[in-house]
């Protein structure tokens, strides 16, 4: 019989079965239906958890840069099963960024008896544990992997700096508040490190460190630095107000602190102080890495920082830096965001998701206040804050994406990219509510100005909103009418319509009202001060976004290393650079012939303003060399902001040192 004979039969004995089939139910399969979703991770309560969970961590692995952890953790009564969840959204990055991926090696045990976990399909960041009727303790145990070349992260760990954020090695129970699950801790270090951090330390032995109980909570916002170069700086503004510098460096002689550089510093605490007239910390720690090797970073806490620079931060102090308002920055952070916080952003554990959209409050004032302080401290001079501001706002006047991205969807950045870095950054302007928001608190403190006749600012809103509880470190949550209303009794005004304005409709003009209400307008000129070209030494990059439209180098942050000083960094989009087909993925090679350097393209620029001539440019991509003929003609444009004459200096007050006294030390 064959083949073809054989299928006929088969399909008549079909038909005997099951009746006649339509051609289409042949042709196609039925339709799928979903599967039904299993459970959802238990949702978190305010009730106190079954008892103190046991974590152990060992970093002594400086080679591997791995940490070895050991968790107990009691079990609940009458529990089947337990759910342990490593932290995904994580405070601070306002992003799903838990570094899951890097954990590996993973043992579940319930009474000393190994039993085998298992991921939920949905949550990845759950791992469910089965229980027994009887189950008394689970204990896991894993290794956190950290990133052992930049392409993989943020490097954390050299052989002489550690960085130990606690969210990457502890796993917690599911259906608890994170201030509810108490935490009994012990670090080992490599043998003669020194370390810093927020928490209490209860014992020590050689190397091996007990900290006193403390929540989970507080426990992931007290990160802890560890090293063999370290120093810690008093500076401390009133005996009831301590705060600290901690410095860790790749070597010991970039622990040398010039006299001008520690009596800014401990200035930036006084300005503090006067500004906020409060504090909600025992003590404040200012961890600050000094490395080439170790990332930088800039991540608040409640009663400490996660800080990053150059090694020559303070053996190069007079060169400064376009991020020296870092300090400060992360400093008002511990009274607003960590303290004062958007109800919406805040979550009972590090698995709630949070919501960004008032990031303009809690990232774009703290801009403000980041570069107001500077000034005041004396950490920038008042040149070089004008200066800040100026290029914020010369930014946005060549960033085209402002005309379809209103200010707060920006906010939504950190959850959709979960901060990961943009080709575009001028079309994508992936999230303005730092920058722009810093401009539009300069406008609402020039405006309360104005409405008050100079007899309130947002000095005045500071006090107000930051100073409740004093020495209180429980978060004290609020919303936009909460500070739509402290507003309007300080100066009353329509300030609902202001922000509505200026952070919820499209805004393509630049935010400029309160440069002008201070006295000042945004001018270019091909003069460009003395004071950044030294900065371009220590790693601030090159820009030239207002005249060609690219810059280079400059430190990025997160997990990139500082790059070449002639790799572009960012190209803007509908610049001259863009128009010739420049991308950001470039290196210039030669500028009219000649080898690049910033001060020969300079001298391009200038030349190409007065005769004319196109700008010649080479770029290497990968293996590719492509040249460029641009015809520029328009200057340097290096922006700087010039006084109105007749005009009050509101801007020179904002930067001026606070007039308020404080109590001797």
């Amino acid at each position: 019989m064959n083949l073809r004979r054989l299928l006929l039969f088969s399909l008549i004995g079909l038909l005997t079965v099951v009746g006649p089939l339509s051609a289409q139910t042949v042709r196609n399969p039925p339709q799928p239906q979903p599967v039904p979703m299993p459970p959802p991770i238990a949702a978190p309560v305010d009730q106190p958890y079954a008892g103190p969970v046991q974590l152990e961590v060992d970093v002594t692995n400086i080679r591997d840069r791995v940490a070895h952890v050991r968790e107990m953790i009691p079990v609940p009564p009458n529990a089947k099963e337990l759910v342990l969840l490593y932290p995904q959204w994580l405070p601070g990055t306002h992003s799903p960024g838990g570094p899951i991926s890097r954990i590996a090696g993973i043992i579940t045990s319930v009474d000393g008896m190994r039993v085998q976990w298992i991921r939920d399909q949905i949550h990845v960041y759950a791992f469910h544990v089965p229980l027994g009727p009887r189950a008394r303790t689970v204990s896991v145990q894993f290794d956190y992997l950290s990133p052992v070349k930049a392409a993989e992260g943020r490097i954390e760990r050299s052989d002489a700096i550690l960085d130990l954020e606690w969210n990457e090695v502890v796993m917690y129970p599911a259906g608890f508040f994170s201030r509810d699950v108490p935490f009994d801790v012990t670090l080992k270090l490599p043998q003669g490190w020194k370390y810093a951090t927020a928490l209490e330390t209860a014992s020590e032995e050689g190397s091996t460190l007990k900290f006193k109980r403390t929540t989970l909570n507080t426990l992931v916002d007290s990160p802890l630095y560890a090293g063999t170069h370290f120093k810690r700086v008093d500076l401390s503004p009133a005996p009831t107000n301590i705060v600290r510098l901690n410095v860790f460096a790749d070597e010991e002689k970039d622990l040398e602190i010039s006299p001008d550089a520690l009596e800014k510093h401990k200035n930036l605490a006084i300005e503090a102080d006067k500004l906020y007239q409060s504090h909600h910390y025992d003590h404040y720690d200012f961890l600050l890495l000094l490395s080439s090797t170790v990332g930088g970073i800039g991540l608040e806490h409640h009663q400490s920082s996660e800080d990053g620079s150059r090694p020559n931060y303070f053996t190069e102090w007079d060169k400064g830096s376009l991020r020296s308002d870092l300090l400060a920055h992360e400093y008002t952070h511990s009274w607003n965001g960590k303290f004062r916080r958007p109800a919406d952003l805040w979550t009972p554990n590090f698995n709630v998701p949070m919501r960004d959209d008032l990031l303009w409050v809690y990232e774009g004032m703290t801009q403000y206040w980041g570069s107001v302080l500077s000034a005041r401290s004396g950490i920038r001079t008042p040149e070089q804050a004008r200066y800040a501001f100026a290029r914020v706002a010369a930014g946005f006047a060549v960033s085209p994406g402002r005309d379809w991205r209103p200010l707060v969807d920006t906010t939504n950045q950190p959850t959709a990219s979960q901060r990961r870095p943009v080709s575009w950054v001028s079309w994508q302007v992936a999230e303005n509510y730092y920058t722009e928001g810093e401009l539009i608190w300069l406008d609402a403190d020039t405006k309360i100005r104005e409405l008050t006749n100079d007899r309130k600012s947002l000095d005045d809103f500071a006090a107000e909103f930051l100073s409740p509880y004093n020495g209180s470190f429980v978060t004290y949550t609020y919303n936009l009418n909460d500070i739509v209303d402290i507003l309007s009794r300080i100066a009353p005004y329509d300030w609902m319509r202001f922000f509505q304005e200026r952070v919820y409709a499209l805004h393509p003009a630049v935010p400029m009202d309160g440069i002008t209400r201070g006295g000042y307008r945004l001018v270019y000129s091909d003069k460009i001060p003395s004071w950044l070209t030294r900065m371009e030494t220590t790693g601030g990059g090159t820009d030239f976004s207002t005249s060609l439209g690219f810059s280079f180098g400059g430190g990025r942050g997160g997990a990139a290393p500082t790059p070449p000083p002639n790799e572009l960094s960012n190209v803007w989009w509908n610049s001259p650079a863009f128009n010739a087909g420049i991308t950001p993925d470039m290196q210039i090679v030669s500028v009219n012939g000649k080898a690049y350097t910033a001060d020969v393209l300079r001298s391009a620029i200038i030349e190409a303003e007065r005769t004319k001539q196109p700008i010649e440019l080479q770029f290497r991509r990968g293996e590719e060399y492509k040249s460029f003929s641009i015809p520029y003609y328009s200057g340097l444009r290096i922006p700087s902001l010039e006084r109105v004459d007749g005009t009050p200096d509101l801007l020179g007050e904002i930067l001026a040192p606070g007039k308020r006294s404080l109590p001797a030390m």
